[in-house]
This record gives structure tokens, sequence and C-alpha cells, in this order.
């Protein structure tokens, strides 16, 4: 399978509760991790002064949408109950919502349940690591509800999402892969899909920065494209660092990530990522 590298036009409208979020100047999404065991500690917030505190921060450098997280995907992470995960997000939510009622907010779950319960407190997005491979309610729970979905190219179950696979070309595989998701979706009435090429799961370092070097590809299914890099091992294991010194060489990464089209720049960083996007702007 080949596909040729070329810039199709992609949707830069998202819309969500009566509300439109242009992507055609790229945007920074924040995360917050109401977890205690997220892989970067400066991301976790379980307390609502904390939770309002890092939202308030992460707008005021610029973020336009904040992630909200109630379980952690990294490696060897204990898969809590969808109870647990609900009553870690739900507040959160509602408390950002009600103080900033015009940020955007998308929820971080791979579960229907979870996510229904986020969008009744207010959130616009569902972001779901298994792009609905690990919850068959999930697309249709997106669906009847109607609002923007990111799904994640990953393999593998909740379990084994980060061990390495044989890939014959990341690239194809993870467009074709996508492709069906989109088709997927497409059928039960899902409008609006963002893509996120799961940079970090089930991939090796290697396959993760071939994935970057041709991120640009994946504008062939004519989505918007995040990108999230933000700290990952990608970055820090082969500089031989900790996730808490990897801020430069993420930056590095996200102008690479911008100049491949990416139009959402998942990150802990938001000024840093926020000042990357204003300098890609300049060139």
């Amino acid at each position: 399978m080949s596909f040729k590298n070329t810039h199709l036009p992609v949707a830069n409208l998202l819309q969500s509760k009566g509300n439109l979020l242009d992507l055609s100047t790229p945007v920074v999404m924040g995360i917050i991790n109401t977890t205690p065991d997220s892989f970067f500690e400066a991301s976790r917030q379980q307390h609502k002064d904390g939770i309002l505190r890092q939202a308030a921060q992460m707008i005021s450098e610029g973020a336009r949408i904040l992630d909200i997280g109630g379980l952690s995907t990294r490696p060897r992470a204990t898969i809590i109950s969808a109870s647990e995960e609900t009553e870690r997000i739900t507040s959160a939510i509602a408390l950002i919502h009600e103080t900033f009622p015009d940020i955007w907010i998308s929820i971080d779950t791979f579960r229907a349940t979870v996510a229904e319960a986020a969008i009744k407190q207010g959130a616009h997005i569902i972001n779901d690591i298994s792009a609905g491979k690990f919850d068959l309610n999930m697309q249709a729970c997106v669906a009847k509800w109607q609002v923007p979905y990111i799904a994640m190219h990953l393999k593998g179950n909740a379990h084994t999402m980060h061990e390495k696979y044989a890939y014959e070309n990341v690239v194809d595989e993870v467009i074709s892969d996508l492709q069906t998701t989109c088709n997927d979706c497409h059928a039960l009435g899902i409008k609006d899909i963002i893509i996120d090429p799961g940079f970090g799961f089930s991939k090796s370092i290697t396959d993760n920065y071939s994935l970057l070097n041709n991120m640009a590809q994946l504008r062939i299914l004519g989505k918007p494209l995040l990108a999230g890099i933000s700290r990952k091992s990608m970055i820090y294991k082969p500089l031989q660092i900790a996730a808490e010194e990897a801020l430069n060489g993420t930056t590095a990464l996200h102008m690479v990530a911008l100049q491949q089209g990416a139009q959402i720049l998942r990150a802990h960083d938001v000024r840093v990522a926020k000042e990357t996007i204003d300098l890609f702007q300049m060139l």
C-alpha cells in the first residue's frame, strides 16, 4: 500500500454544542490529569483548588482546549473501574466548565459511560486512545451526542497497548487502520473526527520517528491531525533523561509536527507549545 504525501484540504472547523472551534491556526490542548499516577507528575491534580489553578494558568498561556483524564494510560498503570474513573472526572469537568465557560473541554477516556458522563457535565470532545477498540459502545455514544471525536491509533488491548508490534510499513498501516476507523464513524453519523497517530502506543521509538517524519501523509484522510508527543519516552529515552527534563526535546518535535500539518498540540507545557505555534506562523 502506498500513499502520496499531498496536502489535501482538511476540515478546519469543529462543532460541539453550538460552539465552533477554528483549527485553521494550530491550537494547544493542555493536559490535566485527575489521577495520582500519570507519568508526568506536574500534570496531576486531584483537588478542586489545584484543578482550577492549573486550568486558569493554561488558559492564560493560550490553551484553547483542556484535556481531562481520570485514568492513567502509562505503561504498567492500574486499570481502575469505570465508576472510579467517572468519579475522578465529573466534578473536575463541571468545575472547569462553570468557571471558564468559553474553554473547550476534552474527556480523555476509552469508556463510553465515562464519556457520556463527561459530556453531560460540559465536555465538548471525546478523546479515545483506542478509537473504539476497547469499548464497542464508544462510537455510538459519540454519534448520539454529536461531539468531535479524537481517534488515536494503537494495537492490542488496555494491557498490551504499550508492547511493540511489528509493522511492514508503520505509516501505511496507521493510515489504513485509521481509514477504517473513519469509515466506521461516518457510517454511524459522526461528523467531526480528529486523527491522532498514537505516538508511544504499540510502536517502537523508530516507529514513532518514522510516523512523525511522515505525519503529513495522514492528511490523505482529510481530518485534522493531533500530535501527542509531550514529554514522552520517544524523547527522553534516546536522550537518556527523565520526563521532567524533556521539555526542550518536546519543543523541537512540536515544531516538526507543525511542519507536518499538526493542528492540535496536546501538551503539558502550554506556554512553550503556544510560543512554538506563534513562531511556526512566522515561517
